[in-house]
């Protein structure tokens, strides 16, 4: 996705900030080898340790902003998500968390804009589930994938046991080939996708393999199709107006091209998981830990 308009604070977010202020201290803490070593570490500290080493890091246009809180507030507990759900939200709750790092959008559009949103009851129950605990909510959506590899790709490969087959950023070749049907098992058992919809002959060889985790937009898609020629692309999802129907006219031309989706969420999920190993590392004395976002639909 391209990163739009940074966005202004909301509302929310100050009456959040407003909120947590009082509970602040002055932050003292100390590091060794770039590793924080305080109990005051605070959510600012934590993002821009983050993105420091990301090429062009800060964006001046991103939807990596806050959500929710202030970037003054001292961190207790962490959790990593696809999507700060109310169910993920009440998680954290429990696990005394009052910092969220949700890779997709909080409030159901790309730059949570919630100005269309203010009377809206399920907004407000959110809202308020999240303000009444004081919860920072960050989104790391454009600085995970602007990492040199790709965040989510490296968690994602990690996952699926490919890094000895990687051979650029989002290809792989596997010999002397697996079966499309092997494939799809592969990745749904791995990944934890319940079920994958399919284009291609489930018996076809597939060993040029084209990855592209979540929703890298039809044009992308197919000219990553007609440059590298893969024998079957797994991605998240599409406009089923647009890359579905390339592969089909592609197989009816004679190509032996097969499409793969396996959902949003679970071809992405690692990239929450490659984040909370970073936190693991980078701010070893904050507990943290990852919710599963789930899946949001079910298949009849």
């Amino acid at each position: 996705m391209k990163a739009p308009q940074h966005s202004g604070r909301r509302k929310f977010v100050t009456d959040l900030s407003l909120t947590t202020a009082a509970l602040i201290a002055a932050p003292t803490m100390t590091r060794a080898a770039g590793v924080f070593k305080s109990d005051t570490i605070t959510v600012g500290e934590i993002i821009d340790k983050f993105i420091k080493n990301i090429p062009g890091a800060p964006f001046p246009k991103t939807v990596d902003t806050l959500k929710s809180g202030s970037r003054d507030m001292v961190v207790i507990n962490i959790v990593t998500t696809m999507f700060a759900t109310v169910d993920a939200i009440r998680q954290a709750i429990d696990f005394g968390a009052n910092f969220i790092i949700a890779h997709e959008p909080t409030f159901y559009n790309h730059e949570d804009n919630v100005d269309w949103l203010q009377n809206d009851p399920v907004y407000q129950y959110k809202y308020n589930l999240i303000k009444q605990h004081n919860i920072t909510i960050w989104r790391n959506h454009d600085y995970i994938h602007s990492l040199v590899p790709d965040g989510v790709t490296t968690g994602v490969v990690e996952k699926l046991g490919w890094k000895s087959y990687q051979r650029s950023a989002n290809t792989f070749v596997m010999e002397p080939g697996i079966s499309l049907q092997n494939l799809i098992d592969h990745a749904k058992q791995k990944l934890g996708a319940t079920m994958v919809r399919y284009i291609g002959d489930l018996n076809q060889s597939c060993k040029n393999i084209l990855l592209m985790p979540g929703a890298a937009g039809g044009v992308n898609q197919i000219t990553n199709i007609r440059n590298i020629k893969p024998d079957v692309l797994i991605c998240g999802e599409i406009s089923e107006w647009e890359t579905a129907e390339y592969v089909r006219d592609a197989r009816a031309e004679g190509q032996n091209i097969a499409l793969v989706l396996l959902g949003h969420i679970p071809s992405e999920e690692a990239g929450s998981e490659f984040m909370l190993q970073w936190l693991k590392e980078n701010v070893p004395s904050i507990k943290s830990k990852h919710i599963p976002s789930g899946n949001s639909l079910s298949f009849a």
